[in-house]
């Protein structure tokens, strides 16, 4: 009879994008629902400049007995302005924050008066490097890759591209070379390799020497599931010296929304026919030119079909978004089209109304389109996006193509890369128009399910990785009789 049960504590090191955090502190909230030990401290970190602080608890409510967060001091910026734009991106959610964190885990892990025993650092794969911070307190690390597998093995195979064979990316920048990646079951074009690990102005070196981190690591959990990626998983578990890998996915944030603009997006759903609407979102970061938005409206209103369409602006564009779109388009597709510039997408996507959905495919949309059984048209943009599309549309038929070798520099908008309107309207046609594929995703929706649900391939994922956890932290015997 256990009497008494001793704290373990993890700390948990997300970096500051959204989709980052949310996805962490999901994973958090399933850590220590299943094992009443756990308890975890979360580093909110800030990047220099940045304007406010993200209010976790308002997008992911948790227990706060269990579940802490700290937010850290902003660093200084002065050490990493003369780096170009992608490695200041990574420095500043990694080497500049290192004194930072070390600091905080002294004073407000350890040296907090009734805290747990520490049982290591989970770290996102951004910041990687504070995997030599678990190395100074003496405890295990982890990494957290909130993409999924094929990802984690495309760095690799660019990093032994560069290392091995002294290619460095740039030369597959806009090349019709198909590359042999053993992750993937088809040639994969170098046209669509995602940009961060060829272009150096986006730190393509600093990117892929993340990998070294990695392997420092006492494992890697990735948001993904068994059913979803199974030669991926594969062939990362037959490379030498490889850490543990950990398939705990699909992590998703299920929490409802609330207030005027949900509910009038809601009811107008309500008021659709089932399957009919085609909902258009490109994630937090998404935003087009004036340009590309005309060609975007064009498409929808030839298209025919009902739309509701999440709309963002760049900074940049100071006229209303009514001055950017078509003259005359909202009142012509008034009757059966709605435009917002926010939207609960699990939401949105749970609903029987929506029958298809225009995405980034950055990887949080995708396995929420997949969870709620949506077929995708993809449309990637920067980041690991074009790798998802890939993986959607070629080698699991789980998706259309708008183009898939579409780019956009994450630090600015490129106004020169325009997606006809016609192409556009193509890629939605066949979107609604496949039941075949709608039926592919309809049963990828049920093994998601059934992926974290007791017995699933995630839940026993999940589990052995807790195991592992309190077992690498030699906490021995934790229960008190």
């Amino acid at each position: 009879m256990v009497d008494k049960v001793k704290k373990i504590e993890l700390v948990f090191i997300p970096s500051p994008g959204i989709g980052h955090i949310v996805s962490m502190v999901q994973m958090a909230k399933l850590i220590v629902a299943r094992d009443p030990r756990l308890s975890i401290t979360v580093l909110v970190i800030k990047r220099p400049g940045a304007t406010a602080a993200v209010n976790i608890v308002e997008l992911v409510p948790v227990d706060q007995t269990r579940i802490r967060f700290l937010h850290l001091r902003e660093p200084d910026p002065v050490s990493i302005i003369h780096l170009n734009a992608g490695d200041r991106f990574f420095a500043s959610i990694g080497e500049l924050q290192l004194p930072i964190v070390r600091e905080a885990i002294a004073a407000e892990v350890l040296g907090r008066p009734g805290s747990g025993n520490l049982a290591g650092l989970i770290i996102d794969m951004f910041c990687a490097c504070m995997v030599d911070v678990a190395k100074e307190f003496h405890v295990p690390s982890y990494i957290y890759f909130p993409c999924n597998a094929a990802s984690l093995g495309q760095m690799y195979h660019m990093k032994a591209l560069r290392d091995e064979h002294g290619t460095d990316g740039s030369e597959f920048m806009n090349s019709d070379v198909l590359l042999d990646i053993p992750f993937f079951s088809h040639p994969y074009p170098a046209k669509v390799l995602p940009t961060v690990s060829i272009d150096e102005a986006l730190g393509s070196t600093t990117f892929l020497n993340l990998t070294k981190k990695f392997n420092e690591s006492n494992g890697i959990v990735i948001n993904t599931f068994a059913e979803l990626e199974s030669r991926a998983i594969r062939v990362i578990s037959e490379i030498e010296k490889f850490p543990p890998v950990y398939s705990v996915g699909p992590i998703l944030n299920h929490e409802k929304s609330v207030g005027e603009e949900h509910d009038e997006i809601m009811r107008w759903l309500d008021g659709q026919p089932p399957s009919s609407v085609v909902y258009l979102c490109f994630g937090s970061m998404g935003t087009f030119g004036e340009a590309q938005v005309k060609e975007i409206a064009m498409a929808l209103e030839k298209s025919r079909h009902r739309f509701l369409w999440s709309l963002r602006l760049p900074p940049s564009i100071k006229v209303p978004i009514t001055e950017v779109l078509p003259e005359g388009f909202l009142e012509r597709t008034g009757d059966v089209g709605k435009l917002v510039g926010w939207t609960p997408q699990v939401e949105v996507l749970s609903h029987n109304a929506v029958g298809g959905f225009v995405s980034h495919c950055g990887w949080n949309s995708t396995l929420e389109s997949l969870w709620c059984g949506v077929p995708v048209a993809a449309w990637p943009m920067f980041a690991e996006q074009q790798l998802n599309a890939f993986l959607l549309v070629k080698e699991l038929e789980l998706a259309v193509e708008v183009k898939m070798e579409f780019r956009q520099n994450p630090f600015s908008v490129n106004v020169d890369d325009i997606v006809a309107a016609s192409v556009i309207e193509g890629a939605i046609r066949r979107l609604m128009d496949v039941n075949e594929m709608r039926k592919k995703v309809k049963d990828m929706s049920q093994m998601s399910r059934k992926a974290v649900m007791e017995g699933g391939s995630s839940y026993v994922s999940l589990g052995r990785f807790i195991e592992d956890v309190i077992h690498n932290a030699h906490c021995g015997d934790l229960s008190e009789d």
